[in-house]
């Protein structure tokens, strides 16, 4: 929205995380998963979210509301949740101590 408002270009959204640990610890594979059905997806219920990943509602808002918390996740105005990205580019780096 502030790149079409401005009329200049933003950087792009980062997520960081201190250690490759805590990432790996927030983005489970389910969380993942979840991510991946909602990528690009507009705002959605938790219900829908559930139902899109085949999985039941309780352990799907555990898994928004810890990826809500990570700021992975926006709530909408009205409830639902959104994955506001068409794309994630996950980099690391592995060096030798």
């Amino acid at each position: 929205m502030r790149a079409w408002e401005s009329r200049k270009p933003q950087k792009a959204a980062r997520i960081s995380f201190e250690t490759p640990e805590l990432l790996w610890k927030v983005l489970t594979a389910r969380r993942w998963e979840l991510l991946k059905v909602l990528c690009g997806a507009g705002p959605v219920s938790i219900r829908e979210a559930a139902r899109r990943v085949g999985r039941d509602v309780k352990t799907v808002h555990g898994d928004v509301t810890a990826l809500l918390e990570a700021g992975v996740l926006d709530r909408t105005d009205t409830g639902g949740i959104e994955f506001p990205y068409e794309a994630v580019k996950v980099e690391f780096l592995l060096q030798a101590a």
